[in-house]
């Protein structure tokens, strides 16, 4: 049962699968540097409800998550299944984006070195700059106020209205956000986010200036990659990865 709501034999396999890919991406995303301490989170949306969603439970490291420790919430912030506590600001962050978009099943943050370092300079902004990059050709907003920890609803809301259809949010002084409609496709553009911004500021610091690419071309750039099925590809491989490891982030 979830939350009293009749229990669905499909609906539970699809959970018992999006905990597995919750506690991989997690996993992964430390062995590419994306994670910071025991802090940062990553969130899924059951299928149906964006009111309940997965959530990885503070104090545990993401080096080694596994399904088992993945939380289920509610939006009042009620533990359904799993152990352990939900961080506050990781509530407040991933529940009223869920709930304000719903189209947002996989939401993604992380404090990533290269990405934030964009996110710390005045009007720090993504620029077509790199092939990369143009995987995110006007699919980034961005949210330059600060406003301290994300400890209430009401700035849960205010970062959940930043989004504005996008799939990707730059918070100022802080970090970003990735949204997407998988696990598969969030963990994809997190990894080229934090590839294309590594790129932008390492060719910044030539002090040359930045060879910008057209407008046209990169929206005929995004269309192709945008309809291409890498990205569960490219997750089933890392998974792969993982499984050759014997890594337990099943379990």
């Amino acid at each position: 049962m979830l939350d009293g709501r009749p229990d669905d034999p499909a609906l539970r396999a699809q959970l018992a699968q999006a905990k597995i890919d919750l506690a991989a991406a997690l996993r992964l995303a430390d062995r590419h540097g994306f994670s910071e301490g025991i802090c940062n989170h990553f969130s899924y949306a059951v299928p149906g409800h964006a009111d309940i969603f997965l959530l990885n439970p503070y104090g545990r490291h993401w080096a080694e998550m596994r399904a088992s420790d993945i939380l289920v919430l509610d939006a009042e912030g009620r533990v359904l299944e799993g152990s352990g506590q939900a961080e506050l600001s990781a509530f407040w962050i991933h529940s009223r984006v869920h709930v304000n978009h719903p189209q947002a099943r996989a939401v993604l943050h992380v404090h990533m070195p290269w990405a934030t370092t964009l996110t710390s300079i005045e009007s720090g902004r993504l620029l077509p700059c790199s092939q990369n990059a143009l995987r995110f050709w006007n699919d980034v907003a961005y949210d330059d106020d600060y406003n301290g920890l994300a400890g209430d609803k009401a700035e849960g809301d205010r970062i959940a209205g930043t989004l504005n259809g996008k799939r990707v949010v730059f918070m100022a002084n802080h970090g970003v956000t990735v949204v997407g409609e998988s696990i598969a496709r969030a963990f994809d553009d997190l990894y080229y986010l934090e590839r294309a911004c590594e790129l932008q500021v390492k060719a910044m610091q030539t002090g040359r200036p930045l060879k910008l690419v057209s407008d046209n071309v990169a929206g005929n750039v995004k269309a192709a990659l945008d309809s291409n099925p890498y990205a569960a590809d490219h997750f089933v491989a890392l998974k792969r990865l993982l499984d050759r490891e014997g890594q337990d982030y099943a379990a």
